[in-house]
């Protein structure tokens, strides 16, 4: 798993969330608890999941006290039981009350989407079948949204429009058709020095034999039914690898990739994850 964040990055995305939540001040914490007084936390998992951004976490609370003393207990992309201790944390009690909703919105978060997406990677034990992500994402998110399903066993897709060339319905609509798109997006292509994948969406298994002759690497169905799938994979095998999309859940993904598909995508991993319920414990 590759980190999110460049360092500059991270700070500044720190800098974003913090000024969200904190504004001119914390006037509860402020008010109550007085300067100089010292917590010692530790932060625990209230039900079973895997674990994403627990170092954005710790960075969180180091940005309002440099001084607090850490030790990460977990790591991204390890699967934890209820009551397990995931952070310790000893330091400025200001600094902790004011930063603990922010940092753990980030790790309740980050780790719901990994939690969902390894129940999804579940699913396919054995198929050889890899689950992707989409760009369906949060805005100002999507970094961190993406690099949570890796965290529990999906692959990345596209991270935006400028690092892959998806070629959709309303591309192929424009272009005049799905030969003429491809060789559109082929000869953009040929002027990138190192290439970038070049993948086309079919709504039929006519366009897919149309994208073949046009040497297609990559074919996004969406919504096919499954008996169209198969078919797809038997003409396509050898020539283009296939990503299936749409109708996709935890009841319909291992169908799917029984059909024989490559990949298979879907929004649900970033759009539908509820939250992962952990807690900050204090001691005196």
């Amino acid at each position: 798993m590759n980190k999110p964040f460049t360092a500059e990055q991270l700070a500044e995305f720190i800098t974003r969330i913090l000024a969200e939540d904190i504004g001119s001040g914390d006037v509860t914490t402020t008010a109550t608890v007085p300067k100089g007084t010292a917590l010692s936390v530790t932060m625990n998992a209230r039900e079973d999941f895997v674990v994403a951004g627990i170092d954005i976490t710790a960075a969180v609370f180091r940005r309002l006290d440099p001084e607090i003393n850490i030790e990460i207990l977990v790591r991204d992309g390890e699967r934890v039981k209820k009551n397990t201790p995931l952070m310790t944390l000893k330091g400025k009690a200001r600094a902790i009350l004011t930063g603990e909703r922010a940092a753990l919105n980030i790790l309740q978060h980050l780790s719901g989407i990994a939690t969902l997406s390894a129940r999804y990677v579940k699913k396919l034990d054995g198929t050889g079948t890899i689950l992707l992500d989409t760009r369906k994402t949060t805005p100002g998110l999507r970094k961190l949204e993406k690099y949570a399903t890796t965290c529990g066993g999906a692959e990345n897709h596209r991270m935006g429009l400028y690092d892959a060339i998806l070629i959709k319905d309303n591309h192929i609509a424009a272009a005049g058709g799905i030969r003429q798109a491809i060789r559109g997006a082929k000869a953009l292509n040929a002027g990138i020095p190192a290439g970038i994948p070049i993948e086309t969406e079919c709504d039929t298994l006519d366009q897919l034999k149309e994208a073949l002759d046009e040497g297609i690497d990559l074919v996004l169905l969406d919504n096919m039914p499954l008996d169209q799938l198969r078919k797809a994979v038997t003409i396509a095998k050898g020539k283009c690898k296939i990503e299936a999309s749409g109708r996709v859940s935890l009841k319909t993904i291992r169908a799917i990739a029984e059909t024989g598909v490559e990949y298979i995508s879907t929004s649900k991993i970033t759009q539908s994850a509820p939250s992962v319920d952990i807690g900050l414990d204090y001691s005196a």
